[in-house]
């Protein structure tokens, strides 16, 4: 049997230590993400309704409907320093709940926190009818009638199925309101606009003639009447949605009719059996991700988010290629290995240390200010003062987090280069090939694997940057996304909306903080997805070239 001594010189206590680190880390991370899952996936199952009769710390009675959202221990006496009224006999600790209410246009509030002792009963609600609203969050309370032009066409029984009817015609009018607004009408007031700047540059050239105006001026015609034409049924649009409204009774004992054209969503939460439940959820999830966002982002979507982040780090990855593989090749393969090449090198490496936020006042500067502005002032003379380019934009960010996570490339790719043996090089000149053609045909191709290493690191630290992107084109809210059908079709101007800013957003200039605070989760959890699905497409290219050059490696 071996000795402690001869044991730990083989070498096996650290790899046995190796191990374990590497098994608690994974063991972290993934608990980690099944907390953030936890969190955010569980916000979209529909919870069930309770109603309260509370005792409030003046004396009053007051009946209550709501969600139960969380619940904790607290100190009784914390409780009374903060002005609640707990009995004397309700111990040192006392449990509270935090219950979500809705209502917000007659409360004033979403979220109300009720203590044990102030509650005199709970009970599922029966028959409690819950409405997702587009504007002052759910709305909870009993369904008396559905009325059309202020006429009550259905109550008791008959009121639930008339009512999904009715929402399926609403959401069937929202679809064709949003087509006419944003697509055809949209397309429209663009080009409109696009005919100004064009008869201002004109002006700006001298080459405004009667002629020239003329045709401009029956463009221009052809589209307003298109646009009145467009605008006439739109208003008819608006006016058939604003005919239907439900009569609804809440805890209170007060009637509310709530119009329909306001609602997103109707269901009856303690009515739904398992199927039901999960159908709902299902449909919650698909909307998360395919909708856009509504009540200051804590409601609705994060497909601008979503697309904005995809594309963006596309953007990123065709830009810092190219300049990271050539940066490489020459440091490699042209540059004298003295101290300056050596002093580059130094530089290189300090560059992937810099804050990012440095790296955003830089592009803010440069790009934005110096570049944008003197590109505007050279192509787009017509629509200054109003900038084009000479503001925070797609093409900016892309470009910011190009330069950002350049040295990344820059260094994968020269370890690449580094390991490809000598006499391949050598036999390829041999051949007759140029250097040149070497390095296009052999070199290059088997170093492919080290640039997609260098990618994959590169669109990692990118997708989930905040800090620079605050600076040169993320917003809170982008009415329009970078990509769509007018020309040029892709906008590089435009600002857009980041899964990683959304979660600054959401989770710390919210106006409703309870109400975002399971969307931060949501989409922390998104943005963790989205990385991997990037990095997983570039790890698949580079395991395929990875085999493909193999057999020359060795």
């Amino acid at each position: 049997m071996r000795s402690t001594t001869e044991w730990m010189k083989s070498g096996a206590p650290w790899i046995w230590l190796n191990a374990g680190a590497v098994a608690a880390s994974l063991i972290m991370v993934l608990g980690l993400l099944g907390l953030i899952a936890y969190k955010g996936l569980g916000h979209f199952w529909p919870a069930r309704v309770w109603e309260f009769q509370y005792h409030r710390a003046d004396g009053s009675e007051v009946r209550l409907l709501g969600e139960i959202r969380d619940q904790e221990s607290i100190n009784a006496a914390r409780l009374r320093d903060a002005g609640e009224q707990v009995p004397e006999d309700a111990g040192e600790e006392v449990t509270r709940y935090l219950v979500k209410i809705g209502n917000r246009d007659l409360f004033g509030r979403d979220f109300l926190w009720l203590i044990e002792p102030g509650i005199a009963s709970r009970e599922l609600a029966p028959d409690v009818v819950a409405f997702e609203r587009r504007e002052w969050g759910n709305f909870y309370g009993w369904l008396l009638a559905v009325k059309q032009q202020g006429d009550k066409v259905a109550e008791g029984g008959a009121a639930w199925p008339e009512l999904l009817a009715r929402l399926r015609r609403v959401d069937e009018l929202h679809d064709r309101i949003r087509t006419l607004e944003k697509d055809e009408i949209g397309a429209i007031n663009y080009r409109l606009e696009r005919l100004r700047l064009q008869q201002r540059r004109l002006e700006l050239e001298g080459r405004d003639t009667p002629r020239a105006l003329a045709g401009l001026e029956a463009e221009r015609k052809t589209l307003k009447a298109r646009f009145a034409t467009l605008r006439k049924q739109l208003d008819g649009l608006y006016r058939d949605i604003r005919r239907d409204s439900a009569l609804m009774k809440i805890a209170d004992g007060r009637e509310v009719e709530v119009p329909l054209a306001k609602v997103v969503r109707a269901y009856r939460p303690n009515a739904m059996g398992p199927a039901g439940r999960a159908g709902f959820y299902l449909a919650k999830l698909w909307e998360f991700v395919s909708d856009e966002p509504r009540e200051a982002n804590t409601e609705g979507g994060i497909f601008p988010a979503i697309f904005g982040t995809v594309l963006m780090v596309m953007l990123m990855a065709a830009l810092v290629t190219p300049f990271g593989v050539v940066a490489a090749v020459y440091l490699r393969e042209y540059a004298s290995q003295g101290p300056l090449t050596r002093l580059i090198r130094i530089a290189v490496n300090n560059l992937a240390g810099v804050p990012s936020i440095v790296y955003g006042v830089f592009g803010l500067g440069f790009f934005v200010y110096f570049l944008g502005g003197n590109i505007d002032r050279l192509l787009f003379p017509e629509a200054l003062p109003a900038p084009t380019f000479g503001t925070p934009g797609l093409m900016w960010a892309s470009l910011t987090l190009a330069l950002l996570t350049v040295p990344v490339v820059i260094v994968a790719t020269e370890e690449g280069l580094a390991r490809i043996p000598r006499s391949i090089r050598e036999g390829s000149l041999a051949l007759g090939a140029t250097k040149a053609e070497t390095l296009w045909r052999t070199v290059l191709p088997m170093a492919s694997p080290a640039m997609m290493t260098g990618l994959i690191l590169a669109v990692a630290r990118a997708a989930g940057e905040v800090a620079p992107l605050m600076l040169v084109g993320v917003v809170k809210l982008a009415p329009a996304l970078p990509l769509d059908t007018n020309p040029p079709f892709l906008h590089l101007d435009r600002k857009f909306m980041h899964l990683g800013f959304h979660i600054y957003d959401v989770g710390f200039q919210s106006p409703n903080v309870e109400a975002a605070r399971p969307l931060v989760y949501a989409t922390a959890l998104l943005l963790v997805v989205v990385i991997v699905v990037l990095n997983l497409t570039a790890i698949y290219i580079r395991n395929r070239l990875r085999e493909r050059y193999r057999a020359l490696e060795q």
